[in-house]
């Protein structure tokens, strides 16, 4: 008689254990992509959201990047968007962890998507968008094409609501902007990862948000949309500047060093070892044969030295 009551307990144990494990997955699941950016304070009000060093995925919403969250008592300065309107909630979503300040001010730091499609969302809160005008100018003329990328690699539902919004407004060369007391000074050193990255420096902090002007942590990549020669040149206008923080596009916030280690060494060892292996008289077909391993220790190495080098190889032969 007492069996039947020990299956009916047993079946209502493994009920309780089976609605415990699924409201946890669930719970994971909800909470998984909000996760993906790591919270960071580098000094008082100032913040950094950072993003994994692997691709874009259906996970990370786009957000595999860099963001820049400046607190001031009128209001917050974000730099970088986000690739996707749910990527720029979910920036929105860790800013609100920070402070309840509204958004005021978004730099876009670039053209790459991860850098300005989430525009329309913190557009539609009220905040005033800033870019660089070569930056607005590569952003029309690849919309398409990131576009079309980040549905083949988000799917449909992870691009929904995402709509290109540029820039309230756009500068040349440099322009500075104060807010709540923070100054905040942009500047365009020149064609790097893409033709409109800047560098946002705070100088009261000696801070510097480079953007895709320098990767940390993760190789860098030369796409066809970069400049590897006057990638250089941005580089070494940051430096000048001598930064305590360095804040690349990607990667842990770093010192000078590092970011000098990990970027600028690169591209001028890349830029000098291809033009070596011209002189040779070696073809672009054998570039991915130069030896790169000092740099191995760079997450995605092995996917992005020998296109660089192609890359690169093709610069060159219009030098």
């Amino acid at each position: 008689m007492k069996q039947p009551h020990r299956q009916a307990a047993s079946r209502s144990v493994l009920r309780t254990l089976f609605a415990t494990a699924t409201l946890c997955l669930m719970q994971v699941g909800v909470g998984h992509a909000a996760g993906m950016l790591t919270t960071k304070q580098i000094a008082e009000n100032v913040y950094v959201l950072i993003g994994p060093l692997t691709d874009r995925s259906p996970e990370n919403l786009g957000n595999n990047a860099n963001f820049g969250v400046i607190v001031t008592a009128d209001g917050v300065l974000l730099i970088d968007s986000g690739a996707t309107y749910q990527g720029a909630e979910e920036i929105h979503q860790a800013i609100q962890r920070i402070t309840q300040q509204p958004v005021k001010i978004v730099i876009n730091s670039g053209g790459q998507d991860h850098r300005w499609l989430g525009n329309g969302y913190f557009k539609a809160l009220g905040a005033r968008i800033i870019a660089n005008d070569e930056a607005v100018a590569d952003q029309k003329a690849r919309v398409r094409d990131q576009l079309s990328y980040l549905t083949g690699v988000l799917g449909a539902a992870g691009v929904a609501g995402t709509e290109p919004v540029y820039a309230d407004q756009t500068f040349t060369d440099r322009t500075t902007l104060s807010l709540g007391g923070t100054r905040i000074e942009m500047i365009h050193a020149g064609h790097a990862h893409t033709p409109g990255d800047i560098l946002v420096w705070l100088p009261d902090q000696q801070i510097m948000f480079a953007g895709d002007i320098v990767y940390v942590d993760r190789l860098l990549g030369v796409g066809s949309q970069s400049a590897h020669r006057s990638w250089i040149s941005a580089f070494e206008t940051m430096a000048a500047l001598q930064p305590k923080v360095v804040v690349g596009g990607h990667g842990e916030p770093s010192d000078l060093a590092k970011a000098t280690a990990d970027t600028y060494d690169y591209l001028v060892f890349l830029r000098s070892a291809v033009h070596e292996f011209m002189k040779q008289g070696k073809g672009i077909e054998e570039v991915g044969t130069i030896e790169q391993s000092r740099f191995s220790y760079l997450e995605n190495y092995d996917t992005l030295k020998g296109r660089n080098a192609q890359r690169v190889f093709e610069e060159l032969e219009w030098e």
